[in-house]
C-alpha cells in the first residue's frame, strides 16, 4: 500500500496544528516504505517500524511541548 489518509481520520487531522501533521506525514511515509523494504527481504518488520514509530512520537511531543499555548 502506498502512504495514505483514510476518509474517516481527515477531520481530525485538520484540527491539529501544521507542524505535527507534518511530522505525521514524514512518519507515514518513511515507515511505509520502511516495511515493504523490510517485508520483501523476508523479514518480520512489526518492531522495526514500533521502534522507529516511537521516534516520531517523540518529535511531535517534543514540538507540542515547545510551542507556546495560545491564550
Amino acid at each position: 500500500m502506498r502512504p495514505r489518509i483514510g476518509r474517516h481520520k481527515v477531520d481530525r487531522i485538520e484540527a491539529l496544528p501544521k507542524v505535527v501533521r507534518d511530522i505525521g506525514w514524514k512518519a507515514q511515509v518513511r515507515l511505509c516504505a520502511r516495511y515493504r523494504r523490510l517485508s520483501a527481504r523476508g523479514k518480520n518488520a512489526n518492531v522495526a517500524i514500533a521502534r522507529e514509530m516511537v521516534g516520531f512520537f517523540w518529535s511531535i511531543a517534543r514540538t507540542v511541548k515547545s510551542a507556546p499555548k495560545a491564550a
